[in-house]
């Protein structure tokens, strides 16, 4: 690996870049989001030239290099241009751009990724690197979708299963502090699993208390936040929380326990979410510890 050696400093928004328009402007949204939490953000493109060393001559390893270092410092200007007060750090990686990713994020701190990439991300969208990267992360991973110059709705939004979630609505809670935003949780039941049984129905009834228990702890926690807490129900969990993130600026989940989870933090209703969400969308491990200090 050549550039910054060191690393990322520990809690650094680290975004991946590739030379395509949406990575362009997941960059920049990441350094917004380095600018509300006051940490560094780490720039880094994974050329695969480890990964292509049979297929490249020198001159190639040479024209891929200078193509990834020109693109870096142009990010990086860019990002301290939009935050001059911002600490901007660079790595250019011959590794693959998922395991590039994944070590750079190896101390800790979050990853962001945009919703579709090309360059030395090989032409490959969320259903690829992107996908990847959120589906065995260790830490909490933004896809920024959504439109690039939609208003602010002010409200962040964070998807509630159950008591189990609590951390994750801890995260969300920050996330809507620093955006000086309020916060829903939206608990969705799916129709067709409480149709016709009194057990889902009370299972229901359950859940519904657990958002009611989560709530009063992070109005607890959190006393300057508005929360608002909601109960919801359609044939598809998934499509109610897409639906609900067009009118938020980010949507919190944590990742599935399910046995059909997809890798270990997407489940199918965060796959569909990182594909079709209205806004950025946060996905937080569910077994990589307590997330409150994430964003500060």
């Amino acid at each position: 690996m050549e550039g910054n050696r060191s690393g990322p400093e520990s809690g650094s928004v680290i975004v991946g870049v590739d030379g395509s328009d949406r990575a362009r402007r997941a960059a920049l949204w990441a350094s917004d989001e380095a600018a509300r939490r006051r940490r560094p953000l780490h720039v880094v493109y994974g050329s695969d030239v480890d990964g292509r060393v049979l297929y490249l001559s020198a001159d190639d390893k040479e024209r891929v290099r200078a193509a990834g270092r020109e693109l870096l410092e142009g990010t990086a200007e860019a990002a301290q241009n939009r935050h001059p007060a911002l600490s901007v750090t660079t790595e250019y990686s011959r590794s693959g751009p998922v395991m590039s990713l994944r070590r750079a994020a190896s101390t800790g701190g979050t990853l962001v990724v945009g919703d579709r990439g090309r360059g030395g991300f090989d032409s490959l969208s969320v259903g690829s690197v992107g996908l990847e990267v959120a589906a065995e992360a260790r830490t909490p991973v933004i896809v920024v979708r959504g439109s690039e110059n939609e208003a602010a709705h002010g409200v962040v939004l964070a998807a509630v299963r159950d008591e189990r979630d609590l951390d994750c609505v801890r995260h969300a809670a920050r996330a809507a502090e620093l955006r000086k935003a309020s916060l829903r949780l939206l608990h969705v039941r799916n129709m067709f699993q409480s149709v016709g049984s009194v057990a889902r129905r009370v299972l229901g009834d359950d859940h519904e208390l657990s958002l009611t228990a989560v709530a009063g702890q992070i109005r607890d926690e959190y006393p300057s936040l508005s929360v608002q807490a909601d109960a919801d129900e359609g044939v598809s969990v998934a499509s109610v929380l897409v639906e609900a993130s067009r009118h938020a600026d980010l949507l919190v989940m944590g990742g599935r326990r399910s046995p059909d989870r997809i890798g270990r933090t997407l489940g199918h209703v965060t796959h569909s979410l990182v594909h079709h969400a209205h806004c950025p969308v946060e996905l937080i491990p569910r077994h990589s510890g307590d997330h409150r200090n994430e964003a500060s």
